[in-house]
């Protein structure tokens, strides 16, 4: 059965900082944990940061130069660092994995910017 779950979220004052994680277990490891996605309310959950097999990187234009994702094998681990936050980052953050064709998403992790 696979599990990921999220954590690190929290309240922070723009300007701010938070590191989110997610932590893999079950059939899946931290090589298949690919992204981090947020929704905000009424909105359609959007991609913020891909990691790709090879280590490669991709971010969403919003927060290029902010955030910067990676992941640590050894821990089955997926992070997103959070820098120079915005009100406008606001929103749930969930992970998401992949084994095959199936995907998997953690619980999500509410993060709350404030100005």
């Amino acid at each position: 059965q696979v599990q990921l779950v999220e954590s690190g979220g929290g309240l922070v004052q723009a300007g701010g900082s938070l590191r989110l994680s997610c932590t893999a277990s079950g059939r899946i490891f931290s090589q298949n944990l690919m992204a981090w996605y947020r929704q905000t309310a009424g909105d359609q959950r959007e991609l913020v940061a891909r990691i790709y097999g090879g280590g490669s990187t991709m971010y969403a234009d919003s927060v290029k130069g902010r955030f910067t994702i990676s992941r640590d094998l050894a821990k089955n681990t997926l992070y997103l660092q959070m820098s120079n936050l915005k009100p406008e980052d606001t929103g749930v953050y969930y992970c998401r994995g992949a084994v095959g064709s199936a995907l998997y998403w953690g619980q999500g992790t509410q993060v709350t910017v404030f100005s």
